[in-house]
């Protein structure tokens, strides 16, 4: 089997939030699931937009909608871990820009999972891309 390999930028991530696994966050397998990873990614990018002055439905004047994820498991976490979440935005292009996520376990400082997900500009009212703000990019560059 071939797996996802992701390279994850060393420079422009910074740490968002801190969560704690709750027991609703466990799978039958007795770790952390993979759905949970998903919405921790989520409440990480509303953290990163935040700090900017931005939200997911007003990024410089559009709103954004997840296009794809990719996620690399490295290591299992069980209930009652503390995670560490980096996020940055990267990659950016005319309609779209990738945003990467890294989780370190606090209690071992191991890398438990690394993660990216592409992010398309999108007006909801209309149900169509729009272009990236250049605004956000160059806030993005400076922040980093």
């Amino acid at each position: 089997m071939v797996r996802i390999k992701l390279e994850i930028p060393e420079t422009g991530l910074i740490v968002v939030t801190q969560i704690k696994v709750r027991i609703d966050d466990i799978n039958y397998g007795n770790h952390l699931s993979n759905d949970a990873y998903l919405k921790f990614m989520h409440e990480a990018r509303l953290q990163y937009f935040a700090r900017m002055g931005y939200s997911e439905m007003n990024l410089a004047g559009t709103s954004v909608i997840m296009g794809d994820a990719a996620i690399v498991f490295k290591k299992e976490c069980h209930h009652g871990d503390v995670l560490e979440i980096y996020a940055g935005a990267a990659e950016f292009g005319l309609r779209s820009f990738d945003m990467y996520y890294r989780f370190i376990r606090l209690s071992d400082s191991a890398i438990v999972c690394e993660a990216k997900t592409g992010m398309v500009c999108y007006n909801y009212q209309h149900h169509k891309t729009e272009d990236l703000p250049q605004e956000f990019v160059q806030q993005v560059k400076q922040y980093s």
